[in-house]
């Protein structure tokens, strides 16, 4: 294998020489090692910019990081007289909603099917979710449900990005597993885990979890026979509006669909439909980058995951569907002359504008020479292919302090092919059954501290970052395998560099 000596320790050269090894590095699910054609020269890595100390610009949050409301501090340049609007957002963030008919009225309107009574019991300290523990129901975590076109309509609609997915018929599009009194539970998401071993070059074996997924228990007969699950974790909220502000110029620029270059990395731009707008915008947010803004992800979560409706997503009783009449016509806690509407715009935007502002901590070790170390390599073996270092915010509508920005995410927003191993078979808009969007990695080293657990990825299978990197395929397997070949204080320097972000 080529190697030469930097900042330390030993790097992969830029063309990777894997056939000396390649028998070593075949994972237990079948990965074999390929070069990188995305593998950056020394010469072409950029130079570590004083500035990324702030990765989310002026915007970094100010305040302490070793603690679990790492996450949960505003915009560092926030206005003061935007303050109490960020503190009101967090109130409605975290307050229960209670089923009809209340007296509290301010609250009432949950479910009647929902996978939580508040935004912050998924984003527990606006962190990320986790599976369930043992038998305990999933509260952090639920499952997508979604069926093939059957009619004329249905692909008209998915051809014009007016929807991502068809719902089951029954279930809708997630299955929800708690219900109000007097309503059964849809059903339980069930998890069985199988340990997979994965070799790396210097005889290390890592022991990989691969999930299955059922629904066990289901309260409203059989699903669709050609039902598609598909787990998701709830994510961390970091830094949205500054996702949000990035010209759309620029995720395009670096869309590259049919891989022009020849660099092996094709990431793609998933065109959804924005409610605000009347138009197919590009998605940033969600696993599969589904929805356009932060507001309409909001919108979207209140209706299915809490059952609360919304001007924008007008539906009091949530994801239930006209096979589940009880559920359509149970008490709701619609606005007065607002049917279908039980969350006003004011709370909305109040929700959606504490959910922007929610800050990203500043770097930690940055100047480590192991961090330095571990940065050379993520990008000698082509991390930043997909986890793209920076981008410059535009205007930030409504929110000057958002604009013009520098900031480091470590993302492109674009939706890559991650191979069979982390494939859910399940299409959503112009994603297929193998692609995700790259997520965000800044603030990943603190998921300990906020959310007290290490497990990463769509579906929290990865019990830490090794875990996670060794589960990329597709687009991602050269980068994958470079990093299966780096010795142990190689991978460990790498796994330092991406805790400091």
């Amino acid at each position: 294998m080529s190697r030469r000596r930097r900042t330390g320790v030993t790097v992969v050269a830029t063309v990777l020489s894997l056939a000396a090894v390649a028998g070593a590095l075949h994972s237990g699910f079948g990965v074999p090692v390929v070069a990188s054609a995305a593998a950056m020269s020394a010469d072409a890595i950029p130079p570590l910019d004083p500035a990324e100390a702030l990765p989310g610009g002026a915007a970094t949050s100010r305040a302490s990081t070793d603690t679990a409301n790492a996450f949960s501090d505003s915009s560092g340049n926030l206005p003061f007289e935007r303050e109490l609007d960020f503190k009101v957002g967090n109130a409605i963030f975290r307050k229960f909603w209670v089923s009809s008919p209340s007296s509290t009225k301010a609250s009432d309107g949950l479910g009647p099917l929902y996978n939580a009574r508040s935004c912050q019991g998924c984003h527990l300290k606006d962190g990320r979710g986790h599976p369930p523990s043992g038998p305990e129901e999933a509260v952090s975590m639920f499952l997508r449900l979604s069926i093939a076109p059957e009619t004329d309509k249905q692909r008209a609609l998915l051809a014009e990005h007016r929807i991502n997915v068809v719902p089951d018929p029954v279930y809708g599009g997630q299955l929800q597993s708690f219900a109000v009194q007097g309503h059964a539970v849809e059903g339980r998401m069930l998890i069985a885990y199988e340990e997979v071993p994965a070799a790396l070059a210097d005889g290390t074996i890592v022991s990989l979890r691969r999930p299955t997924y059922s629904v066990g228990d289901p309260g409203y007969g059989p699903l669709h026979e050609g039902v598609m699950l598909s787990p998701r974790v709830a994510p961390q909220m970091i830094g949205l509006g500054l996702l949000e502000a990035i010209p759309d110029a620029d995720l395009l620029a670096n869309a590259d669909p049919d891989d022009a270059d020849g660099d092996g990395i094709s990431g793609r731009v998933n065109l959804v439909w924005s409610i605000a707008d009347l138009t197919a915008k590009p998605g940033r947010f969600g696993w599969k980058a589904g929805n356009p803004t932060v507001a309409q992800q909001a919108a979207d979560a209140f209706a299915g995951d809490i059952g609360i409706g919304s001007s924008m997503v007008p539906h009091a009783a949530g994801d239930c569907t006209d096979n589940q009449p009880l559920c359509l016509s149970a008490p709701n806690g619609s606005i007065k002359g607002k049917p279908e509407i039980e969350i006003g715009d004011d709370l909305l935007a109040l929700v959606a504008f504490y959910s922007r502002n929610l800050a990203v901590p500043p770097r930690r070790d940055a100047e480590d020479p192991a961090v330095l170390a571990g940065r050379t390599l993520f990008h000698e073996i082509g991390c930043a292919a997909c986890h793209h270092p920076s981008f410059v915010t535009g205007e930030a509508e409504g929110e000057p302090h958002l604009s013009h920005q520098k900031i480091w995410p470590y993302t492109d927003l674009l939706l890559h092919d991650m191979g069979d191993g982390l494939a859910d078979n399940r299409p959503e808009g112009l994603a297929d059954g193998r692609e995700w969007r790259t997520p965000p990695l800044w603030g990943i080293g603190l998921t300990q501290t906020v959310s007290g657990h290490t497990l990463f990825l769509h579906d929290g299978r990865a019990r830490n970052l090794t875990e996670a990197i060794l589960w990329h395929g597709g687009e991602a397997e050269a980068a994958r395998n470079g990093f299966a070949a780096l010795s142990a204080a190689e991978r460990e320097a790498l796994i330092k560099f991406v805790s400091s972000l």
